[in-house]
């Protein structure tokens, strides 16, 4: 068993609602999956790459699962699709029912075509990083041997206003557990 992070983000209405409604929802297959043993409050972030969309709801969820990376992988995947996502129709870093990205898997570094374990951008990403470090900030990225929280301090020396636009929101559908 291993404890999975995946950041997950909506920006586009899906079949079960709003952002923060998809995010409710797609947690809850999430658990499916595993057993969730932390999940970090919802945050709305401004859009990376293309500016011209609405704002994210993003948040951090961790599983512990028995799943290997590849089958995890493939299961996120099958949940985006449910809410609605196309990736093959997508436009990269463009709006989205719902983005579900494996950030680490237990002590896992993997380089494969299309999968990379820890996430290779997750030490760049204010929006992961924030509700990654509220719910773990002392777990060590295994390809760097640095903790959340140190990653997120170099982030904040170098990119503070991207960190400032991270901003924790609340909704009655989003229990938070830490």
């Amino acid at each position: 068993m291993h404890i999975a992070y995946i950041g997950m983000g909506a920006n586009l209405d899906s079949p079960a609602g709003a952002p923060a409604a998809t995010l409710a929802a797609a947690a809850e297959q999430l658990a499916l999956l595993g057993s969730i043993v932390a999940r970090s409050s919802l945050y709305s972030t401004a859009p990376v790459g293309i500016r011209e969309q609405p704002r994210f709801v993003n948040a951090v969820v961790a599983i512990e699962t028995g799943c290997a990376p590849r089958a995890l992988l493939l299961s996120l995947l099958a949940i985006e699709k449910e809410f609605g996502r196309d990736r093959a129709r997508g436009v990269p870093n463009g709006p989205r029912t719902l983005d579900l990205d494996l950030l680490l898997l237990g002590d896992v570094v993997l380089h494969e075509a299309d999968l990379d374990l820890p996430h290779p951008r997750l030490a760049e990403r204010a929006f992961v990083l924030v509700p990654l470090h509220e719910i773990a900030p002392q777990r060590i990225e295994p390809r760097s041997g640095r903790t959340i929280a140190t990653l997120l301090g170099a982030l904040m020396t170098d990119r503070a206003e991207e960190v400032r636009t991270v901003l924790r929101i609340a909704d009655r559908r989003w229990p938070e557990t830490r």
